[in-house]
């Protein structure tokens, strides 16, 4: 009953910070737009890290990404379809026709200062996301693809100042798209809140993140500086409990230089620490691992190349190397195509 007074609180006082906020104006004639990307690659190794996408053996596909934007003066939507094996990685707890959802979400200008959203979007948390336009890396990291990927629920975002911003928000259980179904919040034996909890703080372009239900509590850090005009220096720090069950956390520097105007170099060095073995796939051991994901950046207009090598190392031996085999180190090349529209 507190939750649901909560809850509730929590959707009029919004609503009523919306009506207040708005003016009488005029809406500017709406634009509507189209992007989206494709990618492709080919993996060295027959097989791959306990991380989320590029994991297949040999030529590979990723997936295709269009997205479909409305955007007037004070309102607009965002539908983003996603299809092929990274698509299906990103929506896997949805059901379907909304398995090629990867977001579907309209959005209120209230004010310059804030921003009503209500419907799906990727998650707030953590240096990576789903699509591979926007990381550098073409592999992810530990952190993501343990992490959430996507939230269903309404969010305030709220402008403070030049350079600082805050986010609230009340969402479905992780991952779950199309609705809260399990009254119980039970998944898979692990309890979990009807409902989770999101807070974002923005200072000068760092941003501490948390996720929190009756059950779960997941805080992240993500930043970065740009230490020259072509020296960038991005930062993740995870740490997430569930009650019961297990913890993991994490902490990756990504440093990226710009040679020219079309090729780049990144490093992203990861070290990721599974506590109570939750994560592992083999036996129920802790499971710890040190990553080293080295990745170039050749960009042609809208085509970018990425070749990559991949290093990790483990406490224990994890990382499947055969039908029987298992090793405690893993080493893999890729070479990705992206091409975003």
């Amino acid at each position: 009953m507190k939750k649901l007074k909560f809850i509730t609180y929590f959707l009029s006082f919004i609503t009523c910070f919306a009506l207040s906020a708005q003016e009488e104006e005029t809406e500017e004639k709406p634009t509507f737009s189209v992007a989206g990307s494709i990618d492709t690659y080919f993996r060295s190794a027959d097989y791959a890290p306990g991380t989320s996408f590029a994991n297949l053996p040999g030529f590979s596909l990723g997936m295709a990404n269009v997205i479909l934007s409305y955007e007037g003066e004070k309102s607009g939507f965002v539908a983003d379809f996603v299809y092929g094996p990274r698509g299906v990685e990103a929506v896997f707890n949805s059901n379907g026709s909304s398995n090629i959802v990867n977001q579907l979400y309209a959005y209120l200008n209230v004010s310059d200062n804030f921003t009503l959203t209500l419907g799906n979007w990727n998650t707030f948390l953590g240096y990576e996301v789903i699509s591979p336009t926007a990381n550098f890396n073409y592999s992810t990291s530990y952190m993501f693809s343990y992490g959430p990927f996507s939230h269903t629920g309404i969010k305030a975002d709220f402008t403070l100042s030049e350079k600082t911003s805050l986010m609230l928000g009340i969402m479905n259980q992780t991952d779950f798209t199309e609705g809260n179904f399990d009254s119980e919040g039970s998944l898979g034996g692990i309890i979990f809140d009807k409902y989770m909890y999101g807070a974002q703080l923005g200072i000068s372009g760092q941003y501490l993140n948390l996720l929190a239900g009756d059950g779960y509590t997941q805080i992240d850090f993500t930043g970065g500086f740009d230490l020259s005009e072509s020296f960038f220096l991005g930062i993740n720090a995870t740490s997430a409990d569930i009650d019961g069950v297990g913890k993991f956390s994490g902490v990756a520097l990504y440093p990226q230089y710009a040679f020219s105007e079309s090729f780049s170099l990144g490093l992203r060095g990861e070290i990721f620490n599974d506590d109570t073995g939750i994560l592992d796939d083999v036996g129920g051991v802790d499971q710890d691992n040190t990553s080293f994901t080295i990745t170039g950046s050749y960009t042609s207009g809208n085509l970018t190349i990425k070749p990559e090598i991949r290093v990790d190392s483990g406490s224990g031996v994890f990382y499947q190397t055969g039908l029987t085999e298992f090793d405690d180190n893993l080493a893999s090349f890729v070479l990705a195509a992206i091409y975003a529209f």
